[in-house]
């Protein structure tokens, strides 16, 4: 196998992938801010980073992956305020959602998915550190501060540069109590009405960024293989992770991954543009399956300009897999058993090439309803086991028990069994050359959406696509 090659937002440049300790991967991604319901742009990142996971340990890595929450933030307390409920109410209800969201679309639950709330302590002492060696200060009034002009490195992830920043707006307090405007918020001093946590400093509650850097140390320790999130999130989420870690004499992140946006007319959906689209919305549409194979189509260093058309050529081109597998399995007479082949193998290992691994998915394809017909049983079986071995790494294999629930199979069964009497009952009649009540049964099941192919191994049925 060739070795895996991965694109660094830090050097923005594609190399091979070498873990710290050998034969382990310690990945650390930037999970959900609660604040409200998800997305496609939010589970995007979800998926793409679940697809390099099913590579890796494909690949024969041991992987420790940790998504956290954000239970605390600005907008999580203005919204529950809004709502009149208590903070942690409103944070539980869109957490639920998110995993929900997670579990529609098949990505495998975190090795540990850690809370911010849940971290305070970890937070302090972190900002222990920080003061104790002079890289951050408290002012006195319960905040406390990073001072940005004193580390040895900043802005590495974006190349900016510090002049060039505009003062952070992170706080709501006058700046003259920063030594310079463009430090960061590590601890924000507690406000009337708002959860607050004592600290040496005065009571208040962490910053966004602190939570980060403090939830990686105490799961992956002091240096990690690979750090994931959003293009959003390099500036300043990153920057100020990198900042305070390093300061701490943390080595921190060794790779640095960031998937591209869901876009909508161009434009990076988000709530405050008003043209996000909830996953439990178009989960009325489509499955869960067939969102997720859209959403990796693309590669994920590309931004997925998305619109419902573009959606429905997905579902149709995903179908015409399923639909092979199908038949696989009935002329061969066995599920076929997942393997890799090279094509796809080597797409993965080009920084997770999914566009040129549909492409080997595509002739997989080809040639194994050309094996069909050909009635080459040699060839369907090795064509449809490669294919389910690179839907298994892409999280899209229809056999994967996580799309095949007892309820919902129990229930294709019994439908299967009824349309395969419905069958019987056509055959019998053309056989006696009622052909009044042949087309009778066809246009009955066809009136319910179950068009009928008659085929050399006998009719097959399938459920009529959404026009």
């Amino acid at each position: 196998m060739s070795a895996l090659n991965l694109y660094d937002t830090s050097t923005r440049e594609v190399g091979v992938f070498t873990p710290i300790k050998s034969g382990e991967v310690s990945i650390y991604v930037c999970g959900a801010t609660v604040q409200a319901s998800p997305h496609i742009g939010h589970i995007r990142s979800a998926v793409n980073f679940d697809v390099l996971r099913r590579w890796l340990i494909h690949s024969g890595f041991a992987v420790v992956f940790i998504r956290n929450v954000t239970d605390i933030d600005d907008k999580i307390l203005q919204k529950a305020a809004q709502e009149q409920v208590p903070w942690w109410a409103h944070a539980m209800k869109y957490e639920r959602e998110f995993t929900a969201a997670f579990a529609a679309l098949n990505v495998l639950p975190p090795t540990y998915e850690p809370r911010a709330t849940g971290h305070i302590t970890q937070m302090i002492e972190l900002m222990q550190i920080l003061i104790d060696n002079g890289s951050a200060y408290a002012p006195g009034n319960g905040d406390v501060y990073l001072e940005v002009r004193n580390l040895k490195r900043y802005l590495t992830l974006s190349g900016q540069r510090i002049d060039d920043l505009m003062p952070a707006a992170d706080v709501e307090m006058s700046i003259s109590m920063k030594r310079d405007p463009r430090d960061f918020a590590l601890w924000k001093a507690a406000k009337l009405g708002e959860p607050s946590w004592p600290t040496p400093w005065g009571a208040g509650r962490p910053g966004w960024h602190l939570e980060c850097s403090a939830m990686a140390y105490a799961y992956l320790g002091e240096s990690f293989d690979i750090h994931g999130g959003g293009l959003d999130l390099i500036f300043p989420h990153h920057e100020n992770e990198i900042a305070q870690s390093e300061a701490a004499g943390y080595g921190f992140a060794k790779r640095w991954l960031h998937n591209a946006w869901v876009t909508q007319s161009g434009e990076k959906m988000s709530k405050s543009l008003g043209n996000s689209l909830l996953v439990e919305v178009i989960l009325q549409r489509v499955r869960g399956i067939e969102l997720r194979w859209y959403l990796v189509s693309a590669h994920y260093r590309s931004m997925l300009e998305y619109s419902e058309s573009a959606l429905d050529e997905s579902v149709v081109a995903f179908r015409r897999i399923e639909a092979f597998l199908k038949r696989a399995t009935e002329v061969v007479g066995t599920v076929p058993v997942p393997l890799m082949s090279k094509a796809f193998s080597d797409a993965m290992n080009d920084d997770l090439a999914v566009p040129t691994g549909l492409a080997s998915i595509s002739e997989n394809l080809r040639a194994g309803n050309q094996g069909i017909t050909d009635g080459d049983l040699g060839v369907v079986s090795k064509n449809a086991s490669e294919i389910r071995g690179a839907l298994g790494i892409l999280g899209c294999d229809p056999f994967d028990s996580n799309f095949t629930t007892s309820s919902s199979s129990d229930l294709s069964d019994a439908m299967d069994g009824v349309v395969q009497l419905m069958l019987k009952e056509r055959a019998s009649a053309r056989d006696r050359k009622d052909f009044a009540a042949s087309d009778a049964i066809r246009d009955g099941l066809l009136a319910l959406g179950i068009t009928i192919e008659d085929t050399a191994q006998g009719p097959r049925w399938s459920i009529m696509e959404k026009s």
